[in-house]
């Protein structure tokens, strides 16, 4: 069986930073953790995922909705061009650094 590869997954929320410039995402969080405990659960059951990234480290240009989606785990303000990472990014981070799902 050939390896698999999950390329892009992601979701988009309308994230903003609150009164304090943190972008408490937690709907993201949890979209993420989902996905990545049912590709866990998928490798345990001999599927043969060979990498997976998540999509997008940064908020992007979308084709279909333009600047209006938010997609990164990187909270990008367009207008003076500052990022600041998500509170998923955080979570992300963790999870790679310590290789433990909290299922």
């Amino acid at each position: 069986m050939p390896k698999l590869y999950i390329t892009e997954n992601g979701c988009s929320y309308l994230d903003e930073p609150d009164g304090n410039g943190r972008v408490r995402d937690q709907k993201r969080i949890d979209y993420l953790n989902g996905h990545i405990t049912a590709v866990h659960r998928a490798i345990q059951n001999g599927v043969p995922v060979a990498g997976y990234l998540q999509w997008s480290l940064l908020d992007n240009y979308e084709w279909a909705e333009g600047y209006t989606q938010r997609f990164g785990i990187v909270y990008v303000d367009y207008k003076p061009k500052n990022a600041s990472q998500k509170e998923s990014a955080f979570w992300y981070r963790n999870l790679i650094t310590t290789n433990k799902l909290t299922i």
